[in-house]
């Protein structure tokens, strides 16, 4: 009796923000373990379509880059990484959009869908979603709060390429219909060339895009640490602003965090980031009351 009890507690506890949150919008960035170990996926699957029964609108952004280094190996094409930014030729862009809007955007969807969801999959490209221009290594530089060498301000990324606009419109037609977008980070820029986009960034451009009440951004660790590496459970915008300039927040947060700040800019109200290695972080962080990752405020 005592375990039923219990259960109905954690529903309870729920219940204020189920209510507070119906009718809006989560912008949720998958990556990291969540997306490669079997029973984290169907946790993640889980908790989506109950997002979605329980009145709110969750919108998938994917990364992708273990798989499409993994099928790069395979087809004998060495992965080549500069300042962390894959170095996109033409053939490589070919690969990275056959995997990410593909197999990965798919796998996703079909994912979804088993578990009772209506989900269909996307990708920058589709409805004129995500309008790009290509990185160039002083803006990246820039995201990640670094210095580069003068002629490294020079360098190439290839076709890789940042958020200029976002048209939201598909998105919010297919909310309106009860469907579950799942966007693989692809877009083209005004010529026509596809670029392969960071999913973070893509993912706090499109919070800001869809006015969103959050952006979830799932990853390996349990979220942000101060100087003496505890765990912070909630942080404003201009104390992160402090830890990056004091180089406390540093190498793969950077994006992430980055991407939290564009939201938050933007509009949304709060963004965060959580371990997605715990099963059913996104329930866990969005419905109880401590959470379990790191909430940033404006």
């Amino acid at each position: 009796m005592n375990r039923l009890i219990k259960k109905a507690d954690v529903l309870v506890e729920a219940l204020p923000y189920i209510r507070t949150f119906r009718g809006k919008t989560v912008v949720i960035k998958y990556g990291g373990h969540a997306m490669t170990e079997p029973s984290l996926k169907e946790k993640f699957a889980q908790d989506v379509v109950l997002l979605k029964y329980v009145g709110l609108n969750p919108v998938i952004i994917h990364g992708g880059g273990p798989q499409i280094d993994d099928m790069l190996d395979r087809l004998g094409i060495e992965a080549k990484f500069r300042h962390g930014v894959r170095v996109t030729d033409q053939v490589t862009m070919d690969i990275v959009e056959m995997v990410l809007a593909g197999k990965i955007n798919m796998e996703i969807v079909d994912l979804l869908n088993c578990h009772g969801g209506k989900a269909v999959g996307l990708s920058g490209k589709d409805g004129g979603l995500l309008l790009t221009k290509p990185l160039t290594a002083k803006a990246w530089a820039a995201s990640l709060d670094k210095d580069l060498d003068e002629g490294e301000l020079d360098e190439d990324f290839g076709l890789v390429g940042e958020v200029h606009s976002i048209d939201p419109s598909l998105i919010l037609k297919l909310q309106q219909d009860h469907y579950i977008p799942v966007i693989a980070p692809i877009g083209t820029d005004r010529q026509g060339h596809t670029h392969n986009i960071n999913a973070d960034l893509v993912a706090g451009s499109m919070a800001a895009a869809l006015q969103a009440e959050k952006v979830v951004m799932m990853t390996d660790v349990k979220g942000i640490r101060d100087a003496k590496g505890r765990h912070l459970s909630t942080v404003s915008r201009k104390d992160v602003q402090r830890m990056v300039k004091r180089g406390t927040i540093t190498e793969g947060m950077l994006p992430k965090v980055h991407a939290c700040l564009t939201a938050l800019d933007g509009g949304v109200k709060k963004a965060h980031i959580i371990d997605g290695r715990t099963p059913h972080a996104i329930l866990l962080e969005v419905f109880t009351d401590k959470g379990i990752g790191t909430e940033i405020v404006s």
